[in-house]
This record gives C-alpha cells, structure tokens and sequence, in this order.
C-alpha cells in the first residue's frame, strides 16, 4: 500500500523534487499535540454513532498518546515523503494497528482535520498571548504606581505640550494593551467554531455527529457551510491582524524609549540586562533590545501582507495555496511572543532619571494651554484667548523667559486692559507647571486625582 494518503489513483512514485517542493512536515510539526487531540476526540465520536467498535476507539487513543509522547520525545523520523504531521501521526498509527488505523480518518478529510488543528492552536496560541499582555501591563502598572507624582512633558509632533503625571503616560500603554487583549478574546470567538465534519467540502454521508465532537474540543459552536469550512482562514487575517497591532505598539513605546535614553533626552535609566555595546565604542551603552522589537514590527506586518495576498484570489473551496498560511502565522506569533517577553521585564526594571526631567520640567511653555483655559474661564472668547497666549509667548521667547517670568502688567496689557496689574496677577496663578497640572478636571485627564483611581482600578483589574 501507498505511504500517500491518496496514493491509490497514482501509478508509480512521485518526483523526489516534488516532494520536497510539497512538504510542510518541516514546518507544521509543531500542531502535533493538537492532531492527536482532535483525532481522539474524532474516534471516540465514530464510536458512538457505531462506525467503529468501542475497543477499536480505545486503541486508538491509547495509540495516538503514544505517539504523542514519542513526537515530545523527539524519537520519532520525520520524512518529507510523508508531507505532513497529519500523515506522519496517522502512518505511526497504522504501523501500530493495522486496519484498525486505517480507520481513523472515516468521515473527515485532510481539509477540515488540517483547518480543526490550526483553529486549536490558534486557541492555545491567543490564550498565551493574553498572558504575557497581562504580565506586559502589570510592570507598567509598577511604573506608574513607582514613579507617582512624577510630572514630565507630555508631547504632540515630538515638541513639548502640555505637563502630565508619568503615571498618566504608563497607564496610556496598559490601555493600549487592553484593547489588544480584547481584540484576541474577539478573534478567539470566531476561531472558536468547529470545522471538523465538513469533510473535503461537501459534508459526508455517514451518520457522524459533529455536535458531540464540538463539545469534546471545547468548540463554542459548528460550522454551518461545509462548502466555506475548508477554504476560511478569515480567522488567521483576524489573528495576524491582532499580532499586527500589538507589534505597532510595542514599535511606538520601543522608539518612544530609544529616543528618551539618549543623551539629548537623558529621561531613563535602561538596564544594564538590556542593552548591549560597541565593539569599537567603549562608552555606548545601545538599546538594541527596544531596537529589535521595533524591527521586528516589520515582519509581523509583512505576514498580514502575505497572508492577504495568498487568499485574494482562491475560488471555493480548498486549494493546495492555503498549506502557506502556517510559516506566515507561526513566525509573526513568536515574533510577537518572543516582544512580549522581554518587554514586560524591561519595562519593570527601567527608571526614570526624575533628577534630569524636574531640571527641565518648566522649559517649553507646559502651562500655556492651561492659561488659555483660564482666560477662557474668565469670559475670554477660545480663539482670543489662544492668540493673546500665543504673543505672550513669542514675547517670552524674544526675552528668553518663561510664561510665570513676565510681569504682570503684560498680562493686563495683552488682554486690553493696560495698567490692571490685578488682572494679571490674577491670570498668573495658573502658571507653573504644578498649578497647571493642579487646574486639570476632566474625567481621563492627568488630573492627580483621576490617575489615583485609574490606577486604582488597574491594580484591582491585572490583581496587583
């Protein structure tokens, strides 16, 4: 008998250049543990409709754990003659049974049992992610609470804006990782859908009872159109989509610190652990680990790209184009993985150089917004009030002062009211950094008291 799976049709052996040309064995032997777990819960539902015995059901679990265990071990040989891990474990199957292995594949196909394995590791795939989203949050959530009542410069096109908490900015990141944690409980749910059953594309006219192998997988629902089961891969888009922006985001907060430890910035301390140097340059200490995860971004948007591409034009229902779904997602999960674990540590052990940032804290006009909002506070239409905070800084710049530096008949002069030094005095209680910081109210602000109780809440939600 033909070690092909479908071997029976063929005279004769296929081209060796072909058979390297077709494997996938060498990339999709990591689904072994969801293969075996899929096929046991497929043989135990074939006998319950009675397509095979009880004892033969038996066998063959007990077989595909062996087989498990061996794959774990790294005992068994894998062939590209034998194209797949799907073959490999029903060929190890077959040499332990006999016909009773040759049983094994009634009422299904490579098509749906290929798309089951995935949607399984997928699964497995996003439940690990979302653990290292949570560790990820958690040492942002340690910043925050470790750096409490420090205040930096908050920035708009990489210039000085408005002054805000660095608590405020840490628990920015923990929003954007919260969204990415949704977004993967999301795309769980739709991969969450059983495809076994569908057989090649048309369903099978044995009596098979996909429900009971639904619930043995710990699927939340079957596929209804057989027709769409064995050519969807919506669910792996979804997926790299979901890595995509987890990636962007750790490539905005990697540049973000590349640029703030450097001299020029001089706002954190990376760890030693994390950076490496120069082979030439005695003194450089480099952030080549934030480097690489913003490089890294790369590839994981490149597999989106890929997949997209490879699916643009394949008419219903499988062709042979989807076996170059798996290398695209496999590598952009442990690109992001590979991110997230060491970021959640680096995260953890960087400081902020709180002596530098206060030296500089009142440069770059923080709390001129702020004066605007109060001038508007006081009657002043927004736009005037925008253009009289606005000369009032070009004076200063002329004058190479700060805002709080002016006198306050200035003040009393740019609003039109020349002489009233109480106006201004009045006016220039908002300026300063602490006083504008002091001056937020809005729900979501940097206001101390809104970052109290979002990071309360936070700690409350990750369980730190």
């Amino acid at each position: 008998m033909s070690q092909k799976t479908w071997g029976g049709r063929f005279e004769g052996g296929t081209d060796a250049q072909v058979e390297k040309f077709t494997e996938s064995i060498t990339f999709d032997r990591r689904l072994f543990r969801h293969d075996i777990r899929a096929s046991r819960a497929h043989a135990a539902m074939l006998a319950e409709v009675g397509l095979i015995a009880a004892a033969e059901a038996d066998a063959i679990r007990a077989a595909l754990d062996e087989i498990g265990t061996e794959i774990e071990a790294g005992k068994m040989e894998f062939s590209i003659s034998l194209e797949d891990i799907h073959t490999h474990i029903e060929r190890a199957l077959i040499a332990r049974l006999g016909d009773v292995g040759r049983k094994l594949h009634t009422g299904r196909s490579r098509n749906d049992q290929v798309v089951t394995d995935v949607k399984l590791w997928v699964r497995d795939a996003i439940d690990d992610l979302d653990g290292l989203l949570v560790e990820l949050q958690r040492s942002f959530v340690a910043s925050a609470e470790r750096e409490a009542g420090v205040v930096i410069p908050g920035y708009t096109h990489l210039q000085r804006a408005q002054p805000v908490l660095a608590a405020h900015y840490f628990l920015a990141y923990v929003e954007k990782f919260q969204r990415d944690r949704e977004r993967l409980a999301d795309c769980r749910k739709r991969a969450n859908v059983l495809p076994l059953g569908a057989a090649a594309l048309a369903g099978s006219s044995l009596p098979i009872d996909r429900e009971s192998v639904r619930s043995a997988l710990g699927f939340d629902s079957v596929a209804r159109n057989s027709l769409d089961v064995s050519s969807d891969r919506d669910f792996l888009l979804e997926f790299v989509f979901a890595l995509s922006l987890i990636a962007t985001h750790l490539s905005g907060w990697a540049e973000e610190w590349v640029i703030w430890s450097t001299t020029e910035f001089n706002f954190l301390d990376l760890p030693d652990a994390f950076c490496t140097g120069s082979s030439i340059m005695p003194h450089k200490k480099n952030p080549d680990v934030l480097e690489l995860t913003r490089g890294k971004t790369g590839r994981v948007i490149g597999a989106l790209q890929g997949l997209f591409v490879l699916v643009k034009g394949l008419p219903l229902a499988y062709n042979r184009d989807l076996q170059e779904d798996k290398q695209a997602v496999f590598d952009a999960y442990d690109t992001v993985s590979g991110c997230l674990a060491v970021a959640a540590p680096l995260v953890a052990q960087t400081k902020l150089r709180r002596d530098v940032i206060a030296s500089r804290i009142e440069d770059g006009f923080l709390d001129a917004t702020t004066l605007m909002e109060g001038l508007i506070a006081r009657g002043v239409p927004m736009r005037s009030a925008h253009e009289v905070v606005g000369k009032l800084v070009r004076l200063c710049e002329q004058r190479k002062c700060r805002l709080a530096d002016l006198p306050d008949a200035e003040f009393a002069t740019a609003l039109g009211e020349p002489g009233a030094s109480a106006t201004g005095a009045a006016i220039k209680q908002s300026l300063g950094v602490a006083n504008a910081l002091a001056a937020f109210k809005s729900y979501g602000s940097t206001a101390p008291t809104e970052v109290a109780k979002q990071l309360a809440d936070w700690k409350t939600k990750l369980g730190v």
